[in-house]
């Protein structure tokens, strides 16, 4: 929601698709092929893939800009883990303002969403 939000703000379009692997692209973010690619192989067991994508993404953004997605990839993982073993609910106005992308996304399909 946040990169929906931001393009809103800076009149930008972003294909939220590219996240979920379909189509592949970048998603009309810079350097968001590379960023999906580290943030996959982060959460993957192959250690040579993650190498790649994190030499890839320091040559595109830098050491500053590698430490900055590799937070960003673990604040996510986190907090995503606690919000699921948690049970936490997506809130009902954040359900609605999501509901066209999950919907577009096909996310409804997947195991949390009995608990929309």
């Amino acid at each position: 929601m946040l990169l929906r939000a931001s393009g809103r703000t800076y009149d930008k379009t972003y294909d939220l698709a590219a996240v979920t692997g379909t189509p592949q692209g970048d998603g009309g973010v810079p350097e968001g092929a590379q960023l999906v690619a580290f943030a996959e192989a982060v959460l993957g067991d192959n250690d040579a893939k993650l190498a790649r994508a994190r030499e890839a993404l320091m040559t595109a953004l830098g050491p500053l800009g590698l430490v900055d997605a590799a937070g960003v990839v673990g604040l996510f993982n986190a907090i995503d883990r606690v919000a699921d073993a948690t049970g936490i609910p997506l809130e009902p106005e954040k359900a609605a303002a999501s509901a066209d992308f999950r919907a577009a996304l096909d996310l409804d399909r997947l195991a949390i969403a009995d608990r929309i």
